[in-house]
């Protein structure tokens, strides 16, 4: 734990599987959610890329927290917060969900898991769901339930998840559908699994239903792994900016909407869905939005890391900023993600990125994700 930077107490949970992945040599943790996410094993995070690329990874992903909205104003609460279309939604099926504010603000893109026709799951990103919701509800007299259930997620990344996890639980994996659950048993227990994960390299998220387990469930998972080369891991920086998978707090906050955020295809703005964001976000569309989420590839050698946002011009008149970026090994050059300006988000677009280390890297305006 002294590798971690922080200094532990109650207000940072540890999550079922923090013994074993302090076990396998966890480099330091960072902090989502109130709770700890592990943020290093490899030696570098190259190494982890290629593992993760080839392989198979465990990643203790408790961080992503579930909260449960049950009742029969369930699904009328859960459609308020999103202008997503939900009502079609069906009992198994995930659905990828910006939630808004009253001014289209996004306070978070969980992924939604429907439960039940008046049971939901909403697993979110480093944000503060859980009161939100419950003060939504209470404010319009919903007759709903919303807790924090014990739920932990453990992440099964990579190429080989699918045989892995077949061997483990039967060959009734292979089944699930991207972005569908189903359950499977687990010590005479039902556990929910799920086809998906923050990669891009394919697997599977269980979703542990009795955080007294989560050792147990860790240890069959990794003997059963050594036959697929499997390592502890953790969300790769290189291969999430390549992906194109954004980062709550890091490519957008509460400051930006969908719309700048790539999500229009999740907004229905017709007004055949009643949300809490609507009018805002009707108004934003008719007036066009001015900036969205884009990728930038740019050269320059290796940058430094990314601590802060690193400015992104065109003409010396500042387009952009880049929120996340790291070298990529397989490009061999920079990837970023960047919110750019409206005047200069086509793709090919020329542009310089101003770093930390005093190089100006040239570069160009890409979409996501990168090739």
């Amino acid at each position: 734990m002294s590798t971690s930077g922080l200094n532990m107490s109650r207000r940072i949970r540890r999550t079922p599987y923090t013994d074993r992945v302090e076990q396998h040599g966890v480099r330091g943790f960072s902090v989502v959610n109130h709770m700890l996410l592990p943020k290093a094993f490899q030696k570098t995070v190259e190494e982890d890329y290629w593992h993760l690329r080839e392989h198979v990874q465990l990643w203790d992903v408790s961080c992503q927290r579930q909260v449960q909205i049950t009742g029969p104003d369930a699904a009328r609460l859960v459609q308020w917060m999103t202008p997503r279309n939900i009502s079609k939604a069906r009992v198994g099926q995930c659905m990828y969900v910006p939630l808004v504010d009253e001014r289209g603000g996004m306070v978070n893109d969980p992924v939604l898991l429907k439960l039940a026709e008046d049971r939901f799951w909403l697993s979110i990103a480093d944000s503060d769901v859980l009161l939100w919701a419950k003060g939504l509800a209470l404010g319009a007299r919903l007759d709903v339930k919303v807790i924090e259930p014990d739920v932990s997620v453990l992440a099964i990344q990579g190429p080989k998840a699918e045989d892995l996890l077949a061997s483990i639980f039967g060959q009734a994996v292979r089944n699930i559908r991207f972005y569908n659950f189903d359950f499977v048993d687990f010590k005479g227990t039902r556990q929910l699994i799920q086809r998906g994960g923050y990669s891009k390299q394919g697997g599977f998220e269980i979703y542990l239903n009795d955080s007294s387990l989560g050792s147990a469930l860790w240890d069959q998972i990794w003997k059963a792994g050594q036959a697929y080369d499997i390592s502890p891991g953790c969300p790769n920086l290189i291969e999430r900016v390549e992906g194109g998978l954004l980062s709550y707090g890091n490519e957008f906050t509460l400051e930006n909407n969908p719309l700048e955020c790539g999500m229009g295809k999740f907004c229905t703005l017709d007004g055949s869905v009643d949300f809490l964001g609507l009018k805002a976000l009707q108004s934003i569309s008719a007036q066009g939005h001015q900036r969205e989420i884009r990728g930038v590839l740019f050269d320059g050698g290796p940058g430094p890391v990314c601590g802060k946002p690193w400015p992104v011009k065109a003409d010396d008149v500042k387009v952009g900023q880049i929120t996340s970026a790291m070298w990529s090994p397989r490009l061999k050059r920079n990837v970023g993600l960047s919110m750019i300006e409206r005047s200069h988000w086509a793709p090919g677009q020329a542009v310089i990125v101003h770093c930390p280390d005093g190089v100006d890297r040239p570069g160009e305006v890409v979409l996501l994700p990168f090739p």
